[in-house]
């Protein structure tokens, strides 16, 4: 039998999953969301924003536009001001629509947690990535990890719902 404590910690799993995408490419989750919702796949927490069709396609856009500005030598660190609050704004709507109905707070939360400390992690494993094989090819190959990851987990959440 399945305790309350695993079955209430599974459910805000893809919430914090979706927090480790965040913290790598602050627009993925937002467009992993967005791409689901276009496929009209319903998400367990109730939306904020990407329901209008505005916000679903300017989503979209900001993840492909994130993925080619990052290679630009003048991109900045993820875990400038900046880039720290799109990765709060991101996750913490991305968590709470990936939460069990009535715990988005808590799953935007949770995001916003695993977001913001692994945007460290993530930057020095890009760092070292960076010194071995170049910017270009650490980032495409930090690109498909991400937006797989996004995807998947998206996916994750949505198992059984229409």
């Amino acid at each position: 039998m399945t305790g309350w404590a695993e079955m209430n910690t599974f459910g805000l799993l893809p919430s914090a999953l979706i927090g480790a995408v965040a913290s790598a490419r602050s627009m993925t989750p937002m467009a992993a969301i967005a791409s689901a919702r276009l496929a009209h796949r319903a998400m367990p927490g109730k939306l904020i924003l990407l329901d209008h069709p505005l916000f679903k396609f300017g989503a979209l856009a900001m993840g492909v536009g994130e993925l080619f500005g990052d290679k630009m030598k003048s991109a900045p660190d993820r875990t400038v001001f900046l880039g720290l609050l799109a990765r709060v704004m991101s996750a913490g709507i991305a968590g709470a629509a990936l939460a069990p109905r009535g715990r988005e707070r808590t799953g935007a939360l949770v995001a916003v947690g695993t977001a913001v400390p692994l945007a460290y992690l993530t930057l020095a494993g890009r760092k070292r990535a960076m010194a071995r094989v170049g910017q270009t090819r650490s980032g495409l190959a930090e690109d498909a990890i991400v937006v797989a990851a996004g995807l998947a987990v998206v996916r994750l959440a949505l198992r059984g719902r229409r």
